[in-house]
């Protein structure tokens, strides 16, 4: 570490005061509804430096009063819920969960007569889950004339935003495509060592992005759909915001239409118009 550094994280101050980890945690949790909890303070101090240089605020204290004393919540909050939000990501991540859109929920929609299959990843991340469902969808509509789709992809975070729009990724992230899909839809860099690739562009086009906070009280997404993933977002939610949330999406999902949750997640003891057709995935009734 450098001279540099150490004087930085020795500096008086700069660690955040029980006060203002209490002020923070409770502004996170109204905005986003992720709980902070006391063994969240290292994690949150390291994640905020970057937060005070880009500020010039030289301690925690300084930026909290910038923050909650002097209006500075109205410019930083974008910021701020980015550096806390949790984004992990991968393609074809909890796979059966495709397997079952590709072989039971797809022909069942097309089958009730739907010409448009609308979905959404409604917490997107960096962009794997909805590029993954754009090449279930492509392969399933491909050479059909009855049925075509399209993909909403909203996330909380700016920052994963960006890099979901731009669709380049480690070339390691797509090892779990498969290859014929891989072919299709990923382009390679040319310049030899770039350990990139890319998103094709047709499959890009498909997929539009939008911020979008789940805590808000209703969700702007159109017309009815068809499917809706929304994985590994409950668990950093409480109780009372789970069901808030479970009950907003019932009311964007279309009759007969799909919610895919998180293997880890579940929707026991809610009051909601869904039941059950496979491991964390259900239907609207």
């Amino acid at each position: 570490m450098s001279m540099a550094a150490m004087v930085e994280t020795q500096l008086p101050g700069d660690r955040i005061s029980k006060r203002n980890f209490d002020k923070l945690a409770r502004f996170i949790y109204d905005y986003s509804g992720i709980k902070m909890p006391p063994t969240k303070l290292t994690m949150l101090e390291g994640r905020l430096r970057r937060r005070l240089r880009a500020t010039n605020h030289s301690t925690f204290d300084d930026y909290c009063d910038f923050l909650f004393n002097h209006d500075g919540l109205a410019q930083e909050t974008v910021y701020l819920i980015d550096v806390v939000t949790t984004n992990k990501t991968d393609f074809f991540r909890e796979a059966k969960h495709f397997d079952y859109l590709q072989s039971v929920a797809l022909p069942a929609i097309a089958g009730s007569g739907v010409r448009t299959i609308r979905t959404w990843s409604s917490a997107c991340s960096t962009g794997a889950e909805p590029y993954t469902m754009a090449m279930v969808l492509a392969e399933f509509t491909e050479g059909r004339s009855d049925v075509s789709y399209s993909v909403l992809a909203t996330d909380l975070s700016t920052d994963v935003l960006q890099t979901a729009r731009r669709g380049v990724y480690p070339d390691d992230l797509i090892a779990p495509v498969p290859r014929d899909l891989q072919r299709k839809y990923v382009l390679v860099a040319k310049q030899p060592g770039r350990k990139e690739v890319r998103i094709s562009p047709k499959l890009r086009s498909r997929v539009g992005f939008a911020r979008m906070n789940l805590m808000d009280d209703k969700y702007p997404v159109g017309d009815l759909m068809n499917v809706i993933f929304c994985r590994n977002v409950l668990i950093y939610f409480d109780k009372q915001t789970q069901a808030g949330v479970l009950s907003r999406l019932c009311d964007c999902l279309a009759k007969g239409g799909y919610l895919f949750i998180g293997h880890s997640e579940s929707i026991t003891g809610f009051d909601l118009p869904l039941k059950q057709v496979s491991n964390t995935v259900f239907q609207r009734v």
